[in-house]
């Protein structure tokens, strides 16, 4: 799997009608990732962030400390 169209969906984040954010996780270009992303009509927007699964870790620790977890 080397397109991001086919990462697995593993969560959603609806903000409105129209809005949401995908979280998607699959193998891109050989390298396992996690790809976080805003949807606009069920569209892609550019504002969206691409990780390997280590930079997700990182993130992930960051984000419990800032949110006090």
């Amino acid at each position: 799997m080397d397109d991001l169209s086919e990462l697995e969906i593993v969560g959603r984040i609806h903000r409105n009608a129209t809005d949401e954010v995908l979280i998607k996780k699959g193998t891109y270009w050989n390298i396992e990732v996690i790809d976080v992303r805003w949807f606009r009509n069920n569209k892609p927007t550019n504002k969206g962030i691409r990780l390997n699964i280590e930079e997700a870790k990182m993130l992930l620790d960051v984000l419990r400390r800032e949110l006090g977890e």
